[in-house]
């Protein structure tokens, strides 16, 4: 049976890997590896289609070590076993593990020792977040390295290399086409690839046009140029309407992203919004965008479109305010510039001139935490909105007896 067309253009290098370029090229991390002939024990994580595979076989090519290829949710404690033992026998051996996040204790177990003592250098590929996902032993054993999303352009660039191989012969594409290929892939190589490539067999003249992709894919796409600015330009646009508190507009740029079912898109950027545009105005909408990304997960299109609606209703109606992450983002610009100061001696761990403040009234004591280079000052400036403006009004108070006046 053929191969697919994905498969078939795979890199065999890391010279042919497509984006990732905070990782590869010149003087970046995994081409300095391969260059000094060196490999670690590493973790590769993002979301499908983006080049995990590609760049572990990749790795592999340019070494030319002995290597294993095991999926962990599949493969046995047996086939582990086989494979510990072909490292004995070979002094070291190079195992590629997919799902890595899926191995069960018994195969840590064994796995553990042979990590450790380096007879096996692993390659780890998940789509979770190994911070939450992947035991700590075997974490802590590996580098961790987060594969980016790819971008409109990086998709162009495999289409077009698929389009100038070999792979299909006597193709007929323009740049419109392969753009809305790109548009339609959502960061995945691989299905951008597969769409292409049934599009190409569709035909009886290996045509590929606009209406044979429509033909194939209906989902409808909204983008403006080659590089695909329209698509942040919507996600861009989405937070401004909810910012600038325009309900109609928030729900219509919203029905544009469920159109094109990019609903992770959707959940990032309202988890942003809450925090970063809503914020102390109106603090318990953190909470309620989770419980709506959550019953959305829960009962899928079309019915996610329902929770996402209410809550995207109640963002461009809640008040706004951003005074909490202006104040820490003051903070950290205090830290980048090295103006911190010592932690005050009666704050340090066990020290015993703390002053408990529940030990007094209303929990309260007069005393300093600030460094004494910083004691005097402010990073928050409270807003009269919503929910902030009672939290105004104690922080007044707080700073009226602070400062001795009540």
């Amino acid at each position: 049976m053929d191969k697919p067309l994905a498969l078939k253009l795979a890199p065999k290098s890391l010279t042919e890997v497509i984006g990732q370029k905070h990782l590869i090229g010149e003087n970046k991390i995994l081409s300095n590896l391969v260059k000094n002939k060196k490999l670690f024990s590493m973790i590769l994580y993002g979301k499908p289609g983006i080049g995990k595979t590609s760049i572990a076989n990749a790795i592999i090519n340019d070494l030319g070590v002995r290597y294993r290829f095991l999926n962990a949710t599949i493969n046995s404690k047996k086939d582990l076993d086989i494979v510990i033992e072909e490292a004995k026998m070979y002094d070291g051996i190079v195992l590629i593990m997919d799902e890595i996040h899926r191995l069960n204790k018994d195969k840590q177990d064994v796995l553990l020792p042979s990590l450790e003592n380096g007879l096996i250098t692993l390659i780890g590929m998940t789509t979770s977040n190994p911070y939450h996902s992947i035991n700590p032993a075997i974490r802590s054993r590996c580098q961790l390295f987060e594969l980016k999303e790819l971008e409109i352009p990086d998709l162009i660039e495999g289409l077009k290399r698929a389009v100038n191989s070999n792979e299909l012969p006597n193709i007929k594409i323009d740049d419109k086409t392969i753009n809305y290929i790109a548009t339609l892939a959502d960061n995945d190589l691989r299905y951008a690839y597969n769409l292409l490539e049934i599009a190409y067999y569709s035909t009886n003249d290996f045509k590929v046009t606009l209406d044979v992709i429509k033909r194939i894919n209906n989902k409808p796409v909204f983008f403006a140029d080659k590089d695909g600015d329209a698509y942040y330009d919507m996600l861009s646009a989405f937070q401004k309407s909810i910012r600038g508190s325009d309900v109609d507009a928030s729900l219509h740029y919203l029905a544009r992203l469920i159109t094109l079912g990019d609903l992770d898109s959707i959940y990032r950027r309202m988890s942003v919004i809450a925090y970063e545009d809503i914020g102390l105005a109106n603090p318990s909408i953190g909470p309620k965008v989770m419980a709506a990304i959550e019953a959305s997960k829960l009962v899928g299109l079309p019915e996610a479109r329902i929770p996402l609606g209410t809550i995207v209703t109640e963002m461009a109606l809640s008040p706004k305010s951003n005074s909490a992450h202006l104040a820490l983002d003051e903070a950290l610009n205090d830290i980048e510039k090295g103006n911190v100061g010592s932690i005050p001696n009666h704050i340090k761990t066990n020290s015993k001139d703390y002053k408990y403040p529940h030990d007094y009234k209303n929990a309260f004591v007069k005393q300093q935490y600030l460094p004494d280079k910083l004691k005097n000052r402010k990073y928050y400036h409270p807003k009269d909105l919503g929910y902030e403006a009672k939290l105004k009004e104690i922080y007044i108070y707080l700073e009226k007896k602070i400062d001795g006046k009540n």
